[in-house]
């Protein structure tokens, strides 16, 4: 890894949420030089720097920008996703809060590069103190015409709406997020067609994360190739890593892509308290498959490194768990949360999640068997890959790791020679014979 250590995207600037600070530490400036710029460069540049989405999926952004297509009838859109629901998630606040005008200025060059004419930005319903604080900042941005019509005078126009999600887990999901914009239930829908064909009101419409978006100002002004030299060759630049569970210091922190696991929980979170074992670290958010504690050794924090151990980067949600930790009852908590969160569109994920919130509860009451371990995988097998978006997924691979990597604890907790009650006789049938 780089022994870079600049914060690009939560720089310790005081009141940089505040325009006039914001302005006086270089924000705008990428947008004045994107102006002056062929919307097919700002693509071409951003495809260079290698920037891949935050979200989750690492899907490389300029090629998603580059699917937008150039000439429509219809009228484009982006979608900034900041719905953020993900246990152990909670990143795009920061940017809300310590530098909403990055994410703003990096939205507007978006839709010059793709001809959008309407930037919706969606956040979580939850998220009220936040919502606030964007709007301030977006309102800040049209009066000194950053948004708005003829921006900087020229000639190129948008407009910015922050949308109030309801509260719901699957609005996070990109088309899911869609349908809950135009007011419909949020059901995710089958693919193709895809967003940059039809998408938002049948337009061509395309999804990123507020932490992507955020990115972009940073690699206009200091160039694609500066930007990739930082981190992981394979997924570049800085993340925000939200920690939590039992570390001494939660909380979020950034550092370039590729950082070990281990220097993010001892170094800078401050270790686990009582200076404890660790048992367990989920890496990316409660949908990533889990690590144990003597696995994390050497494991490095980027899509591809944490792909060759069997999990995923996700939306770097590290999760710790020492070493008194009941696996299972976090793993119930986790089964809960997907099976109350399923939009119930899909047989699957609707009918599965249920019943892996059953079979837990089980072993949690005491009543789970040996059986019920190969019949808990079964049915998290069977979810997975079955669905029409993710969640499914999401709420299979935990179960699927901690059976594979935490066994034992569901052994220990079986029932070990589960046995049929024996069949009592109604007392009215019994017979008596005298000698």
């Amino acid at each position: 890894m780089s022994e870079f250590t600049e914060k690009l995207i939560l720089p310790d600037i005081p009141n940089l949420h505040q325009l006039d600070v914001y302005e006086r530490h270089g924000g705008y400036q990428a947008l004045r030089k994107a102006m002056g710029m062929k919307p097919e460069e700002i693509i071409e540049e951003v495809k260079k720097s290698n920037l891949r989405g935050r979200g989750g999926a690492c899907f490389p952004t300029g090629m998603k920008w580059s699917f937008m297509p150039k000439q429509s009838t219809k009228p484009k859109y982006l979608c900034a996703n900041g719905d953020e629901s993900e246990p152990g998630t909670f990143k795009d606040r920061q940017i809300f809060e310590c530098n909403p005008h990055l994410f703003i200025e990096g939205a507007i060059i978006a839709a010059y590069a793709m001809g959008v004419t309407t930037v919706y930005t969606y956040i979580r319903g939850e998220y009220a103190k936040w919502i606030a604080i964007l709007q301030k900042a977006v309102d800040d941005a049209y009066a000194r015409n950053y948004i708005g019509k003829n921006i900087l005078g020229t000639g190129f126009g948008t407009e910015f709406v922050i949308y109030r999600g309801a509260g719901a887990y699957i609005c996070g999901e990109e088309s899911a997020l869609m349908n809950s914009l135009q007011g419909e239930r949020g059901y995710p829908r089958v693919k193709p067609p895809f967003p940059a064909q039809v998408g938002l009101y049948g337009c061509p419409t395309t999804i990123n994360n507020i932490e992507t978006i955020a990115n972009v100002p940073i690699i206009l002004n200091r160039g694609a190739e500066w930007y990739w030299k930082i981190g992981a060759p394979k997924q570049p630049g800085t993340l925000l890593y939200g920690i939590s569970g039992h570390v001494n210091k939660p909380g979020v922190y950034e550092f370039p892509t590729g950082i070990l696991l281990t220097d993010l929980i001892y170094n800078y979170a401050g270790g686990v308290p009582g200076e404890k074992k660790i048992k367990a670290v989920i890496p990316g958010g409660s949908s990533t498959m889990w690590l144990r504690g003597e696995e994390i050794e050497g494991v490095k924090m980027d899509a591809d490194s944490l792909k060759a151990v069997g999990t995923a980067i996700g939306t770097g949600g590290v999760i710790v768990m020492d070493e008194d930790t009941d696996v299972l009852k976090v793993l119930a908590r986790i089964a809960h949360f997907y099976h109350h969160e399923s939009c119930g569109q899909c047989t699957p994920c609707r009918e599965g999640c249920g019943w892996m919130e059953k079979i837990l509860n089980r072993f949690l009451a005491g009543d789970g068997t040996m059986s019920d371990i190969d019949l808990l995988m079964d049915v998290a097998n069977n979810i997975e890959g079955n669905t029409i978006c993710a969640l499914g997924d999401a709420a299979a691979w935990p179960v699927q790791s901690v059976i594979r990597k935490f066994r034992e604890e569901f052994e220990a907790r079986a029932k070990k020679s589960p046995t049929a009650p024996k069949p009592v006789t109604p007392p009215h049938l019994v017979t008596t014979f005298d000698a």
